[in-house]
């Protein structure tokens, strides 16, 4: 495991235990057996949703993309901001944010994959 994902690891600590499993070359950061984060190439992506989505956009916060078949296909997941890093209390409130896309995508209510 990178030294990122456990630093990661503990930055989350005041949202609670988190753990990373490796996936398509990077990491999924799991709560409670739900996917919450991605990180890829040591950037921190959090899950979003129609609910939480404009959070990220007015915080200038870009998606996960990645090119197939000639196309780039942006992901449910953004970039985290750098205050998550820092600030104990805004760890809590974003993580807090994509677990909550993630159960309501558990419960069927999300995109996928946007193209």
């Amino acid at each position: 495991m990178s030294e990122y994902i456990e630093y990661l690891q503990e930055v989350f600590e005041p949202f609670g235990p988190v753990r990373a499993r490796r996936m398509f070359g990077g990491y999924g950061l799991y709560h409670d057996g739900l996917m919450f984060a991605l990180v890829v190439d040591d950037v921190l992506y959090l899950k979003a949703d129609h609910h939480s989505r404009g959070a990220f956009e007015q915080a200038g916060l870009p998606p996960f993309e990645y090119p197939r078949d000639g196309q780039l296909v942006k992901m449910s997941y953004y970039q985290a901001p750098e205050e998550l890093l820092e600030d104990p209390d805004q760890t809590v409130v974003w993580a807090r944010r994509a677990f909550e896309a993630a159960l309501r995508a558990r419960s069927g209510n999300r995109p996928r994959v946007q193209t």
